[in-house]
């Protein structure tokens, strides 16, 4: 018996996956480098360069406009690259995301600023900004499926969580740079041309995630329905009519990660220079430290949830997230920058419990033909309504409330959506009839059949 359980066990090449593994980690990190450099300048440096007013708060306002704008354009992204992912093949679309993120970053750095053009400087911010949400729309439901297609499905938390450590590693990078630049710079500096130094390197960093890209083949999953003649004919309608249920769990269940994540890497920069009296340095390097923990942490949560149920590790973490605002403003209300690390530390650490997990739950809410599409979606819509207004709504409602209480009370109730998320949707098992046969993986390490 167990010879012939032997015999049917998936069988998978190591340095494939590793190989798929490290791509979609870097890949990943690189279009998220672009990402959060933008979002940490729309926080510090944007409502000055390119929304000049009178009233600080207000330029604040006008630059996370204009983040929320990469959020909203994310749908858009997920439409047509999901639907290509499933019906053409996930490398192809991946490459296509990475270029064109990069170029609309690339582009920002070297975009003149109000004082030089005038109101051209802010319209074309938005159309780039708009351009990078595209991208980063196509890019992750495909990042998830490079690297655990790859692998067993057994550890597909720990081998979807790649695509995962992007947004950190991204961060860190992001932070990093502009901090360096920080410190190195004089303000006047750093407003005037510094923060383009940073923008202007994600051209050499484009290129190495490319080169990664390029040399790998497509993932057995695809090859399996491309020789089978299984790849959807209109994957969008299908589900949408098909798997509605797990469409709506998908989306919900990623608020409030999103929030979370806006309010102690974006939101957090501006309160605690603007209300704790600190420097942009000290802030950003509350944000670095996190997320360096972050990097070895959503792994970890991913290769936590293939040996607990990953549906109760997720809600578990969510209900933390409800929580730990309450604990933290009270906590930093002095201005020490100490409890600020420890404070953004212990909430990364939350979120990463619940984004380890979360490619691989979102994945397993659909079968593998629509699993580009239907991943994609949920991801871009749930960014709509969780991370893109994020930003915008911390800001209005401490500058009307001139206090953190509702700042808490919002997270919450994402908390809370996040939780109904969960509990509609469903356990993914490997053995549940989703994926491909593992005897049929087996044989698909050869280029596929041509149609």
């Amino acid at each position: 018996m167990s010879s012939e359980k032997g015999r049917e066990a998936p069988q998978h090449n190591g340095s494939a996956v590793r190989r798929a593994f490290f791509a979609s980690l870097t890949g990943t990190a690189l279009e998220w480098y672009d990402f959060a450099i933008y979002s940490v300048a729309a926080a510090l440096v944007f409502g000055e360069v390119f929304f000049p007013s009178d009233d600080p708060a207000t330029g604040t306002l006008l630059a996370f406009s204009t983040y929320a704008v990469g959020y909203v354009s994310r749908p858009l992204g997920g439409f047509v690259f999901g639907r290509l992912g499933d019906r053409i093949g996930r490398k192809k679309v991946l490459i296509s995301t990475l270029v064109l993120i990069g170029a609309a970053t690339l582009l920002i750095g070297l975009l003149p600023s109000h004082a030089t053009i005038g109101v051209a400087a802010p319209i074309a911010l938005v159309v780039l900004r708009f351009a990078q949400g595209v991208g980063v729309g196509g890019e992750w439901g495909g990042a998830v499926l490079l690297s655990s297609e790859f692998g067993d499905p057994r550890r597909r938390g720990f081998l979807a969580s790649a695509a995962q450590v992007g947004p950190p590693a991204g961060n860190l990078m992001a932070n990093g740079v502009l901090a360096a630049l920080g410190f190195l710079l004089t303000e006047e500096q750093f407003i005037s041309w510094g923060w383009r130094v940073a923008f202007l390197l994600s051209g050499v960093l484009v290129f190495f995630g490319l080169w990664i890209r390029a040399k790998l083949e497509e993932t057995p999953v695809f090859k399996a329905m491309e020789a089978e003649q299984k790849r959807p004919e209109a994957p969008l309608r299908e589900v949408f009519t098909t798997h509605p249920r797990e469409l709506t769990a998908a989306i919900l269940c990623r608020v409030a990660p999103d929030v979370l994540y806006a309010l102690f890497t974006v939101f957090v920069l501006t309160y605690a220079t603007g209300e704790l009296g600190l420097s942009r340095g000290a802030a950003l390097s509350a944000v670095l430290i996190g997320s360096t923990c972050q990097v070895f942490l959503i792994p970890l949560a991913g290769a936590l949830s293939d040996r607990v149920n990953r549906r109760l590790l997720y809600g578990v973490s969510a209900v933390a997230a409800g929580v730990w605002p309450f604990l933290f403003f009270p906590m930093i209300g002095g201005g020490d920058w100490a409890l600020l690390v420890l404070g953004v530390v212990v909430a990364l650490a939350v979120h990463s419990l619940m984004y380890g997990p979360q490619a691989a739950f979102i994945a397993e809410q659909f079968s593998p033909r629509l699993r580009y599409t239907g991943s994609s979606l949920a991801y871009t819509l749930a960014g709509v309504i969780g991370g893109a207004v994020a930003p915008l709504l911390f800001t209005t409602l401490l500058d009307t409330y001139d206090s953190w209480l509702p700042l808490a009370l919002y997270v919450a109730v994402t908390a809370v959506v996040t939780v109904v998320g969960l509990r509609l949707g469903r356990d993914g098992n490997p053995s549940d009839g989703l994926d491909p046969d593992p005897k049929v993986l087996a044989t698909r390490s050869q280029p596929a059949v041509q149609h």
